[in-house]
């Protein structure tokens, strides 16, 4: 069984044309129906805010694996200096389920995380064609700095700008240096909100505070799940989900348009259609495009799959 650590995961790198293929080819094989995925539990004890979220998954086509990971997301860690989220993956041989990887690393996990919005963000530029991006964090944690290591590599060349907003302040010197001159800290959320259409959510907000509409034909990457007012959401057509019996639930922004304003699994689409329907031709270029992924456990075991290929190929790792 070959042991991937940190320092293991860091070695290999962060290929984000070749991690956004294998989310792409994972999305394919989604399609296809060669895939297990039963709806992950929560594990919740004491503090309301703590979870730990087990998501187990078969992924057949060329990933050929099956296994779980086993996250915690501890918010109150982050005043404490320790990471907000702890990640183990356990990857098997779909034919005898004996272990054959463990990857004890958070950094596969913010991997996945970014890779997915990577796919998004390539489809939605393949059907928009922006003349420039207008790049908006909002949280900038790991997610939201390894988002914007994605962006500016896989479309630095239409990156105009990048608005940074945090509520502790950002440090600029995350950014990747050739993009540095184009980033700043801004004020308000409200600020990066207004002038960007390419707007990422990465916070761990445990109040909704977004209540304006977004900008017409922009890109709501919504990581973080629980930022928006309903009714800054209410006039969407275009929402895009991973997964809709994953989503709408656990007090998400999509479960709150469900209750609150109707929102049905007919009134969204599916990574699935976005990447092999072309579906973001559907609606006119002026509609503002929501993409709200939950995180499947397909995509975990296909990026789990990626760095033990890659770690086998370098001679990386412990093999137990």
């Amino acid at each position: 069984m070959l042991y991937l650590n940190d320092h293991d995961i860091t070695a290999i790198g962060v290929n984000w044309p070749a991690l956004v293929d294998t989310m792409e080819s994972a999305v394919r094989i989604l399609d296809s129906g060669d895939f297990a995925q039963p709806v992950k539990p929560y594990l919740r004890y004491n503090h309301p805010l703590n979870r730990m979220i087990a998501m187990p998954a078969y992924v057949g086509g060329k990933v050929k694996a099956a296994g779980i990971k086993w996250i915690a997301s501890f918010p109150g860690n982050i005043q404490a200096g320790l990471p907000r989220a702890h990640s183990l993956t356990v990857l098997n041989d779909p034919e005898t389920g004996q272990p054959s990887a463990i990857l004890n690393s958070a950094i596969p996990s913010i991997v996945r995380t970014s890779s997915i919005s990577g796919l998004m963000l390539r489809h939605y530029i393949q059907a928009r064609q922006p003349e420039n991006i207008h790049l908006g964090i909002i949280g900038w944690g790991p997610v939201g700095q390894y988002h914007v290591q994605m962006a500016a590599a896989l479309y630095g060349d239409k990156i105009e700008r990048i608005r940074i907003f945090d509520i502790k302040g950002a440090d600029l010197s995350k950014v990747p240096p050739p993009y540095a001159e184009r980033a700043e800290v801004a004020e308000s959320w409200e600020e990066v909100y207004q002038q960007s259409n390419v707007f990422i959510t990465c916070t761990v907000s445990a109040e909704r505070y977004i209540d304006v509409p977004p900008a017409p034909g922009s890109l709501l990457l919504h990581v973080s799940l629980r930022d928006y007012q309903p009714e800054a959401l209410a006039a969407l057509k275009a929402i895009i989900v991973d997964d809709w019996n994953e989503v709408c639930r656990e007090n998400t922004d999509i479960e709150r348009l469900h209750l609150e304003q109707g929102l049905s699994r007919d009134g969204v689409r599916l990574i699935t259609d976005v990447v092999c329907r072309s579906c973001l031709a559907d609606f006119p270029a002026e509609e503002p495009v929501l993409f709200s992924p939950m995180g499947m456990a397909v995509f975990d075991i296909a990026t789990g799959v990626y760095y033990v290929n890659e770690a086998r190929m370098r001679g990386i790792g412990t093999e137990l």
